[in-house]
């Protein structure tokens, strides 16, 4: 008889972007991003991060500065990250992602052909971003879904 308790795929993917935004070095928000093919071929990953060549260590980490002196000058985002370091074709893919994309991700995943969204967190629900990516996304064509962390976590999870 075979093994019963083994991990959906949904599970399986969520579980890869929650572990590649633990490589985040972002003090308030670790995000991660798999996006994997029609297949359930795994094709992409990223997390939120600086520039390749630029220190963890020499740039600001805060949000509530100006612009120039935030994360937000110059965190490239999960899913820009995911897009950038894939190894095919995107058309047509699925992307889990620990956050909801924001507007300007959105334009990417559209132009990259992305078909599905499986996310965890919405938080910013609500905030004019989120408001035109979720516009974005429909008028795409673009199906999306929440994982909630009851789904996510297993039993025998350590």
């Amino acid at each position: 008889m075979k093994n019963q308790n083994y991990i959906s795929w949904d599970q399986y993917f969520m579980g890869l972007a929650k572990l590649s935004a633990l490589r985040s070095k972002d003090p308030n928000t670790q995000v991660g991003a798999c996006i994997i093919n029609q297949d359930k071929r795994i094709v992409a990953i990223g997390y939120n991060g600086l520039p390749i060549g630029m220190s963890d260590d020499e740039f600001h980490w805060e949000k509530n500065q100006d612009y120039s002196n935030s994360k937000y000058a110059y965190v490239v985002h999960a899913e820009a990250n995911a897009i950038l370091n894939a190894t095919s074709n995107l058309k047509n893919s699925t992307l889990y992602v620990t956050l909801f994309p924001c507007n300007e991700c959105m334009k990417l995943l559209v132009q990259a052909g992305i078909k599905e969204i499986v996310y965890m967190s919405d938080k910013d629900k609500g905030k004019e971003s989120h408001i035109a990516s979720t516009l974005m996304m429909k008028k795409a064509g673009i199906t999306s879904r929440q994982m909630k962390l009851e789904t996510i976590l297993l039993e025998t999870e350590v």
